[in-house]
């Protein structure tokens, strides 16, 4: 049963699909490695010059976010920010809406030249396309980790997403958080 499971894991993580906006394949032709390279690319270029990337999600894709945050300002020296304060997510669904829990944040503080990292197994979060549309429009760069069905609206707002052929939440989630390590990894600065 564990050897069964892992096999399915294997398959979806190596059944990895990138495309770029509007869901076309062209962004990178020559599949996950040229993306790998063009988001490490990206991410460096992002942090010498001091810019900020920000990370959401809902539910456990909110605590891969809050984790990577972390890992990316620690071993990788980037200026991070993830929306997961709880006053500032009931407060904004209270008076605004759910919908605009991340949009309401990034209007204040998101700049042309800034990374968003939206991970959503579904790929169908309201709140989480909305705040990509908004990243989009403003000119900042724009990732994004999907799974489940091929036609998530997510996967057509992102300069580069991935999407994974999981068919549980849990598939899903242990593939983003292998994409997800796997560019960490490839941007850290090795300590003396």
């Amino acid at each position: 049963m564990w050897n069964n499971h892992m096999q399915r894991l294997q398959n979806c993580l190596s059944s990895i699909e990138v495309s770029g906006a509007n869901n076309t394949p062209g962004c990178c032709p020559e599949g996950c490695d040229q993306a790998f390279s063009v988001w490490k690319g990206m991410t460096e270029e992002l942090r010498d010059q001091g810019k900020i990337i920000y990370l959401i999600g809902n539910g456990a894709s909110a605590s891969m976010a809050s984790h990577f945050s972390a890992d990316l300002a620690k071993n990788a020296y980037v200026h991070t920010q993830v929306f997961t304060d709880l006053a500032l997510i009931t407060a904004l669904a209270n008076d605004i809406s759910y919908d605009q829990v991340f949009v309401e944040p990034l209007k204040r503080r998101l700049t042309k030249n800034d990374m968003l990292v939206a991970i959503s197994s579904s790929g169908n979060s309201p709140n989480v396309l909305n705040a990509c549309r908004f990243a989009a429009d403003t000119g900042a760069s724009v990732i994004t980790l999907s799974a489940m069905s091929p036609q998530n609206n997510l996967r057509a707002i992102g300069d580069i997403n991935f999407w994974l052929p999981a068919e549980t939440y849990g598939m899903a989630e242990t593939g983003h958080s292998c994409i997800l390590h796997y560019w960490m990894d490839s941007v850290s600065i090795p300590t003396p």
